[in-house]
């Protein structure tokens, strides 16, 4: 299944989804207002699906406020809502639509096949995980490098860089840069181009382009954990988030 995200927020395309989450239940199903023949929107809490069987593709609205953080339930209920997709064999794609695209909101966005920006200087994605204090994980990295090259990855996660549209785009850690009341439409235009190439082979390429990163995250997933747990934990590591955190209040207030 083929993934594309849109930011007005990123825009990201999906292709096809994987694993399962235990939890979440999806919620009430109804029919999504301009769908296609049949087609009914189901949600959960956190997440809202529309799709249009017609055209092949869901729009996939995430709605945590206030930031759409990704909280263990918030995932949960996304695998599910990927799975029940890619278990119908009507849908080839999935648009993403969310807001705040720091940290893991710009993973999930990497792991899309096609992202799109809305052009308003108030968005901006990256990796900051450095501003905090800590470091983004080995897979994180390897993403990252994987889309923009070693060099920029390099300068963007010592740095903790959040690129605004423009400098996102010129970087490539995002594919367009459109008006913010075009993301949308420009995500079915782009999912499209994706789902003209028969599925087994783009599929079978986009495997083959990402086995290497993916292999490597299971292989040393428990380390990881561990290797993270271990470092979060230090005192000087929390006194530097609360830093962080006592400084985003005043940026606020």
């Amino acid at each position: 299944m083929a993934l594309v995200a849109s930011v007005r927020v990123p825009a990201r395309v999906l292709l096809r989804a994987g694993a399962r989450l235990p939890g979440a239940a999806l919620g009430r199903t109804e029919r999504a207002a301009g769908g296609g023949d049949g087609a009914r929107r189901f949600g959960s809490q956190r997440v809202l699906v529309e799709p249009d069987a017609g055209a092949g593709v869901a729009v996939m609205k995430f709605k945590n406020p206030p930031v759409n953080s990704l909280s263990l339930e918030f995932l949960t209920e996304l695998v599910i809502s990927l799975e029940k997709l890619e278990n119908d064999k009507s849908f080839r794609g999935v648009i993403l639509t969310s807001g705040a695209c720091p940290a893991g909101g710009c993973l999930v966005a990497l792991t899309c096949d096609y992202r799109i920006l809305a052009d308003n200087p108030r968005y901006c994605i990256g990796l900051n995980e450095t501003q905090l204090g800590i470091i983004a994980p080995f897979w994180l990295k390897d993403t990252l490098e994987n889309t923009i090259g070693h060099r920029a990855a390099e300068r963007a996660l010592q740095l903790g860089l959040l690129f605004p549209p423009a400098e996102a785009l010129q970087v490539g850690i995002v594919d367009q840069v459109v008006p913010e009341e075009q993301v949308q439409s420009t995500a079915l235009s782009a999912i499209a181009q994706w789902m003209a190439i028969p599925d087994h082979a783009r599929q079978l390429t986009k495997a083959m382009m990402r086995k290497a990163t993916a292999s490597r995250l299971v292989t040393q997933r428990d380390a990881d954990v561990q290797n993270f747990v271990s470092f979060i934990s230090k005192d000087s590591i929390q006194k530097s988030l609360q830093m962080y955190l006592e400084r985003l209040k005043e940026e606020k207030g």
